[in-house]
């Protein structure tokens, strides 16, 4: 049994996004909050970069007092070089401050080098969100940390079921719905005018817009980010623009933007604090570009989602998303049905209390007794045949035909 403060377990999380941080800051919370348990933070990647609006500022005025900044790359590189610097970074860190455990998150490159890190120096990895479709590179990812990871945190009964497919064994997974749902159903988002104040949006209406490069599709990733700026141009419509995230390909997508500068129908922010974001989002017209963001937070407040192109193929399926080529007039079309939606809200990814299931599951002490030597666990053959327990390779979201 755990007694208070007797038995502190030292939890890392690895956070190298804005987006990763905001889904996990509600297990952070919880881990500083309690205190058999000490919370630590490796900051890197994403938040350390200037063009992304260094963002390691925000999460030093979240008050999480232990943290390492560790700077992984530099603007432009490679992210095989990034994954390579991640792991000498955090191993030497876990080196001079050993871990009870390593939290990571998503399909990043961060994430997997948590992961590798965890794996070979036999501490106890925790995966966040495994078991998912990601389009693309991200996919691979995923997997492989799910299969580098000790424990997963999955966000619903598919994503568990995909992991036990994977051979996890089934006592290893949790189903603990999406962290960043607790924040998104708080009370405690900031206000809409409290938003637009702290960032200068003068917009009575607007969408949101975040559009971030392909890593399978390189070579036309500039002609598809101008197509999508024109398309943004000529619908009329006022735009809140997020920065693209720093894999390959963004430096294209940047070139694209430089077409809406000082056009007034347009805010563009190299980030935005998680909170302050889900605030513009819950009340936006609709979101458009190739953001998980899109597929995962949007549904949740009934927000019509326009994805573009193939990064998010595969994932969640329901009426609020549907998909268009990078096309300018397929693009327009889509906006003109996003504004004529009204949609009910889905929970298929959680009801926010995430960060209540994740301390239940870590506070038992089981968790912390067996070995960190993993074993495959087969999906038995006449299950197979029959495709009992198995998923389909991909659930396609929405064509636009079936739409409108």
């Amino acid at each position: 049994m755990f007694g208070r403060g007797v038995w502190v377990k030292k939890i890392l999380f690895l956070t190298g996004t804005r987006a990763d941080f905001g889904k996990l800051k509600p297990l952070m919370r919880a881990i500083a909050n309690d205190a058999d348990f000490e919370c630590r933070l490796f900051v890197t990647g994403m938040h350390t970069l200037a063009r992304y609006g260094y963002t390691v500022d925000e999460i030093r005025k979240s008050d999480f007092n232990k943290l390492h900044l560790y700077m992984n790359q530099i603007a432009g590189e490679p992210m095989d070089l990034v994954l390579a610097n991640t792991i000498v970074g955090l191993s030497r860190y876990v080196h001079e401050e050993p871990p009870d455990m390593i939290v990571v998150h998503g399909d990043r490159v961060e994430a997997l080098a948590g992961a590798i890190v965890g794996s070979l120096r036999n501490i106890l990895t925790a995966h966040v969100e495994g078991g998912e479709l990601s389009g693309t590179i991200d996919g691979l990812i995923r997997h492989s940390v799910s299969k580098m990871s000790h424990l997963h945190f999955v966000s619903n009964e598919e994503a568990a079921a995909r992991l036990r497919q994977l051979g996890e064994a089934p006592e290893s997974v949790f189903n603990i719905g999406s962290p960043d749902i607790d924040v998104m159903l708080s009370r405690d988002l900031p206000s809409l005018p409290s938003v637009k104040e702290r960032y200068g949006i003068r917009f009575e209406q607007f969408a949101v817009a975040a559009f971030h490069p392909v890593t399978t599709e390189r070579g036309g990733m500039l002609e598809q980010a101008r197509i999508f700026v024109s398309a943004l141009i000529d619908s009329k419509q006022n735009y809140v623009v997020i920065y693209p995230n720093n894999d390959a390909g963004a430096d294209q997508i940047f070139d694209a933007l430089e077409a809406v500068k000082g056009n007034n129908r347009f805010c563009l922010f190299p980030s935005l604090r998680f909170e302050y974001f889900l605030a513009l989002l819950k009340n936006a017209q609709f979101i458009i570009g190739n953001s998980s963001a899109g597929i995962r937070e949007a549904p949740v407040y009934g927000v019509p989602s326009i994805d573009i192109g193939n990064r998010q193929k595969g994932r969640f399926l329901h009426t609020s998303i549907i998909n268009v080529p990078p096309r300018r007039d397929r693009i327009l079309e889509a906006i003109i049905w996003a504004l004529k939606q009204r949609i009910q809200p889905c929970y298929h990814f959680g009801s926010g209390k995430s960060a209540e299931a994740f301390m239940k599951v870590i506070r038992n002490p089981e968790v912390w007794i067996g070995s960190p030597q993993k074993e495959f666990r087969d999906v038995p053959l006449d299950k197979l045949g029959q495709g009992v327990g198995v998923l389909p390779l991909f659930t396609p979201i929405a064509s636009l035909e079936t739409v409108l």
